[in-house]
């Protein structure tokens, strides 16, 4: 009896794991294209990519994922293919450009720690799954 309780509780703890992972996640993703939108404009963020030689059409994708990325994470919507797709957005970044920076984000132009480390996390969210309040929750 006493294993049943204890993952009942465990399962009840993960579940909130992945819901703070999932939502946190989303808020951030928001913040990044917002960030784009609001701060660079996305004229100068396609200018960027043009800059990495990246074609510019790509800034708006990446925008566009990022955005209703971003909500479906924090709605609870397809959690693990979402965190998949966003995670080949950050494993793009670390190699274009923050990958010639070397591994500390603090380094000059911002090394790859940061999107290796959210692109991990985004990976053990899809291991996951949606967690506990989530519109597709199974």
């Amino acid at each position: 009896m006493t294993t049943s309780i204890t993952s009942s509780a465990s399962a009840s703890h993960a579940d909130l794991a992945a819901t703070l992972l999932r939502v946190t996640s989303g808020i951030w993703f928001l913040l990044h294209a917002g960030l784009k939108i609001f701060v660079f404009t996305p004229a100068g963020t396609v200018g960027f990519f043009e800059s990495l030689g990246l074609p510019g059409f790509l800034a708006y994708v990446v925008i566009l994922a990022e955005l209703v990325g971003g909500l479906a994470l924090i709605a609870g919507l397809k959690t693990r293919i979402v965190a998949l797709g966003l995670s080949l957005i950050l494993l793009g970044s670390i190699y274009t450009p923050h990958f010639g920076a070397g591994f500390f984000f603090s380094n000059e132009g911002g090394g790859w720690e940061f999107p290796a480390f959210w692109a991990l996390t985004l990976w053990a969210l899809a291991l996951l799954g949606d967690g506990a309040y989530a519109l597709t929750r199974r």
